[in-house]
């Protein structure tokens, strides 16, 4: 049963610079390696461009989150480090070095998948290239659909300095009055998001210009290119002086820490969605053309620091927007469609409860479809003998099935209780129109627990379903969101399950998240943050145990990220104590392995790919044969482990724990796309030799959800 404990870590374990990788470090290193995967020709182009715009999306996430809270602490003079022994204004000076070498390597980048893309058909055209019938064509364009749009604001002495909006892209205008020597006045242009940054030649040729035989499929001008090409119509009587773009990243953390006793929760959201938009600015981007002129004009007004905040770009500002170009019907230059498969079991026409009564399911998204998970909600929502749904929702996503199941539930006369996390950092508004749609329902919604300021991150449901005499539960756990867009996209394990010991800890549970329970203990469940972070423990310590026993003793691990101190300490302990570990941790790293001493039995591998790795499994080889397997929704960070209600279960049934093997082997094995981190603190991409067998881990899995037929390899083979 899960209980609470002190955790024991011995001294030479404790942490320092040369153990301990800083995060916002290896942040930056795991997006060097989604921007390998644009460079990589093997992937389809359009994939290529679609990891650049990922990569640029991470940065301004990083910014508006990570740079942003190191920003806050220099301005009330924080100056504590962390095991890395880097104050706040060091991370900050390491973070722009890193950073300015990764943005340059994303605009050359750039380049390289632009020409690569004019070679296929797909061309970006700069204005002053075009002939006068095409720039005609763009100007009526501009005129009728851009134009109206736009609101020139400019700053005088009558006039405040515009607000600049998070993500806008604007450009920057000096005019003067023509045929003058007058003061230069500056005016301000947003480019509204409600236009497509990419404007489409084609069908502006088709609509705005004059008949003739030139192809212009799939050829495409910016907005603010054509903006600038054409700002006498905005400026009348005025002389152009310059025009240059820039881009401002703003701080849109939101602080739920200290929540103000007078609110609700709902409320709170709401109001902190508006502070979102004032946030400080934490970037300033511009074109290194601009004008010593105009860029003091920008820093001064929006006060950032030209050698922190300011960074000076050598081509397209927001590389984000790029994914605009998946939208191009060029099916040869993208990753062919993948069906998920449904388990044959789910395919013979059975109630779906039905057959989790006979036996567990462990479903390997997205390999095997999240419908299943879909059917496990509609099912319940239609089925007389169900009396109760109860749900976790942490990021559900716009057009959500679950949601609409759990309010036909509802219509249905169902008892349905869903705790919302209103919390989930950028999906906070979306969260609460779909709680306030439910409510409006008549289904039961809460926002939190009971004194605890966490967030519940937890993905979990439960089915209450009458049969004859008795009340049965049905259980569905998971690693990922009931979301069924990232259920596509993100790779995932989840179970569905009758066992009496699971049903009875998820009834706990949401009785400790609706009610008062502070107490609650579990018999299968290890949660957090009260249980999951000395239960991890607990199974370390039977490794290392059994280590010094002289008995083989290993740990496989894998998830998103591992940043955790007390963790990572208990993590060296057990290499020095001679336990096999392998780490496969997709995102950033703090732990340092192959160090003599301290971490030469950890190997730490990054994989990437097609689909987001976001699968939790950990393997315990010498735990008691129903502990030996455990999934779920945590990942060994601080805020998973102490600030979060994270789930992860045991995989009980030898089957399914088989399956889960398999898939860390098939991970284990792969020399695709994988990284290793070695005792360097860097990341080497690992490149087969001649006569290996390639191992692409996702590929095999889109064949095989369960992965290879194969054992476990050694240590050493990994």
């Amino acid at each position: 049963m899960s209980k609470k404990k002190e955790i024991h870590i011995p001294a030479e374990a404790q942490l320092n610079p040369e153990n301990y990788i800083n995060r916002e470090i290896s942040t930056i290193q795991f997006n060097q390696r989604v921007l390998a995967l644009a460079q990589d020709e093997s992937i389809p182009l359009l994939e290529r461009v679609k990891f650049l715009a990922i990569v640029a999306n991470n940065i301004d996430e990083f910014f508006m989150v990570r740079v942003a809270g190191y920003l806050e602490k220099l301005q009330v003079g924080i100056t504590t480090a962390r095991p890395d022994g880097l104050t706040p204004a060091q991370v900050m000076s390491a973070i722009r070095q890193h950073i300015t070498a990764l943005l340059a390597d994303m605009q050359e980048t750039r380049r390289m998948l632009l020409r690569e893309l004019k070679q296929e058909g797909i061309v970006f055209l700069p204005m002053v290239e075009l002939n006068e019938a095409e720039n005609r064509a763009l100007r009526d364009y501009f005129y009728e659909q851009v134009y109206p749009v736009l609101t020139p604001l400019a700053a005088d002495h009558a006039r405040p300095f515009p607000f600049i909006s998070n993500l806008s892209m604007n450009l920057g205008v000096y005019v003067r009055r023509e045929y003058t020597d007058d003061d230069l006045e500056f005016v301000r242009i947003k480019i509204p998001e409600v236009l497509p940054r990419l404007v489409n030649l084609g069908k502006v040729m088709m609509r705005y210009g004059a008949p003739n035989d030139k192809n212009y499929q799939d050829h495409f001008v910016f907005i603010e290119d054509l903006t600038a090409y054409n700002l006498d119509l905005l400026f009348p009587g005025m002389e152009i002086v310059e025009c240059h773009p820039f881009r401002v990243i703003r701080n849109a953390d939101i602080d739920y820490e200290n929540e103000r006793d007078s609110l609700d929760i709902s409320t709170l959201i709401e109001d902190s969605l508006k502070e979102r938009r004032f946030g400080s600015v934490v970037r300033l981007t511009v074109n290194r053309s601009i004008s010593a002129s105009m860029l003091n004009r920008l820093i001064e007004e929006l006060e950032v620091d030209i050698n922190r905040d300011v960074y000076l770009m050598d081509g397209m500002l927001g590389l984000a927007n790029l994914f605009e170009l998946m939208a191009v019907n060029r099916p040869d230059l993208k990753y062919p469609p993948y069906v998920p498969k449904m388990p044959e079991i789910l395919t013979m026409g059975m109630n779906i409860f039905d057959v989790i009564r006979q036996q567990d399911i462990l479903l390997h998204h997205p390999y095997e479809s999240f419908l299943a998970v879909e059917e496990f909600f509609r099912t319940a929502a239609t089925d007389p003998t169900v009396i109760a749904i109860k749900a976790t929702l942490y990021r559900v996503g716009k057009n959500s099935p679950i949601v609409q199941a759990l309010m036909e539930a509802r219509e249905n006369d169902k008892q349905v209780a869903v705790l919302v996390e209103l919390k989930a950092r950028f999906d906070e508004e979306n969260n609460l129109e779909w709680a306030r749609a439910m409510e409006h329902q008549g289904v039961h919604v809460t926002y939190g627990v009971e004194k605890l300021q966490v967030k519940t991150h937890a993905k979990i449901a439960l089915v209450v379903r009458k049969e004859g005499d008795e009340l049965r539960r049905y259980v569905h756990l998971g690693s990922g969101n009931y979301n069924s867009t990232t259920a596509r996209l993100y790779s995932d394990v989840g179970l569905l399950t009758a066992n009496r010991d699971l049903a009875d800890d998820a009834s706990r549970l949401f009785n400790r998240l609706t009610g008062y329970a502070p107490d609650t203990e579990y018999k299968r469940l290890l949660v957090a943050p009260e249980y999951l972070h000395p239960s991890l423990s607990d199974l370390i310590d039977g490794e290392i145990q059994a280590a010094k026993e002289g008995k083989f003793a290993r740990l496989i691990l894998k998830m998103n990220q591992l940043e955790e101190d007390v963790m990572i300490m208990k993590l060296y302990e057990a290499s020095q104590a001679g336990v096999k570990i392998n780490l496969i941790v997709r995102g950033l790293c703090c732990l340092r392995p192959g160090v003599a001493g301290l971490s030469e039995n950890i190997k730490v591998r990054s994989i990437l790919g097609r689909y987001l790795e976001h699968t939790r499994i950990y393997y315990f080889h010498n735990a008691p044969p129903d502990q030996r397997v455990y999934a779920g929704s945590a990942d060994m960070m601080r805020r998973n482990l102490y600030n979060r209600v994270e789930t992860v279960f045991p995989i009980i049934d030898p089957r399914w724990q088989r399956k889960a093997m398999r898939i860390l082997a098939t991970d284990l094995r792969a020399n695709i796309f994988t990284w290793r981190l070695e005792a360097d603190k860097e990341y080497h991409r690992i490149i087969p030799q001649k006569d290996d067998l390639l191992i692409e881990s996702q590929w095999i899995f889109m064949q095989e959800p369960a992965g290879l037929d194969v054992e476990i390899p050694t240590w050493e083979e990994c």
